[in-house]
């Protein structure tokens, strides 16, 4: 069965995440030292201790979630896995997929998120932006309703059908959720992150962003990526930055991306990361396409077979 990994973003974290990993695989182990000598501080023993709450500040969590991830990919990899038909991640998790597809240098990218978590909130800081999603409502209506409103706010995640999540100014998100509620959402409830992403708010950001990629190299994907902006592959590797940059202002497409892993080839999901987030909304989107998750040791065997 072919299959395509897709990688977690942000809300996915916990604290200690990838520790049986971490006891029993000297890949994730080395992946985790390199990420931390990247960085010059011990990313491990935040992911481990979360002292002062560190985990969930975005300069850490966006690093730490990439690491644990490629160290989980590596050692699928390393215990006979089969590279995967193509790959996607979850706004974060788009960084994860280029490095599993030999896009973006790990040790680059490393460097690039924790910076990027450094610029969305600098952007916008805490307490000033807000998310929320928004359940059993259309598309368009939440689209409708976010422009007639006072201020910013937009949608941002499109995850799944009658899935969406909004991001704006803290006032201009509180103030729209009982106008989706009274258009008829089922749910529409604020989330606890403290960054706006994917949003107008988050272009001051996206230039210094861009700044900072001028100066990577990046390589020829060796697996199709799909992007969130556009749903697509892409091989130009100057149009992959543009993506990059795009991916934090705008809107990420994560049902349209799930229908092209599909139409690449792909009849099997595989999340490599911690959680079950996006399996849980493949389930939504396309019951026809098998998921996994490879969360643990224990769920890496059952992958693996």
């Amino acid at each position: 069965m072919s299959s395509a990994f897709v990688f977690p973003g942000q809300g996915s974290q916990l604290v200690a995440m990838g520790s049986d990993f971490y006891d029993q695989s000297e890949t994730f182990r080395n992946t985790l030292q390199e990420a931390s000598d990247a960085l010059e501080y011990d990313l491990w023993k935040i992911i481990k201790e979360n002292s002062d709450d560190q985990l969930n500040q975005t300069q850490f969590t966006q690093p730490a979630l990439l690491a644990v991830s490629i160290g989980i990919y590596r050692s699928y990899l390393d215990r006979g896995g089969v590279k995967p038909v193509a790959v996607s991640g979850h706004s974060l998790g788009e960084y994860s997929a280029l490095v599993a597809a030999g896009v973006i240098d790990f040790a680059d990218a490393i460097r690039l998120v924790g910076a990027r978590g450094k610029f969305m909130q600098e952007a916008v800081p805490a307490g000033e932006g807000a998310m929320a999603a928004v359940m059993g409502l259309d598309l368009g209506e939440i689209q409708r309703i976010c422009a007639e409103s006072q201020g910013v706010v937009e949608a941002a995640n499109l995850n799944a059908p009658g899935q969406i999540v909004i991001a704006g100014s803290k006032e201009s998100v509180v103030n729209v959720l009982p106008l989706l509620k009274e258009a008829g959402a089922k749910r529409a409830i604020e989330l606890p992150v403290s960054v706006p992403s994917h949003c107008s708010l988050m272009r001051p950001a996206a230039e210094k962003l861009e700044e900072m990629l001028s100066g990577i190299a990046l390589s020829a994907p060796s697996i199709d990526v799909v992007h969130n902006v556009s749903a697509m592959t892409e091989s130009d590797l100057n149009a992959v930055k543009l993506l990059l940059v795009e991916q934090l202002y705008s809107p990420v497409r994560w049902v349209d991306c799930i229908e092209k892993l599909k139409d690449l080839g792909a009849q099997r999901l595989i999340e490599c990361g911690p959680g079950k987030v996006l399996a849980g909304l493949t389930k939504r989107i396309d019951r026809s396409l098998a998921c996994s998750s490879l969360g643990s040791l224990d769920s890496m065997s059952e992958v693996l077979g």
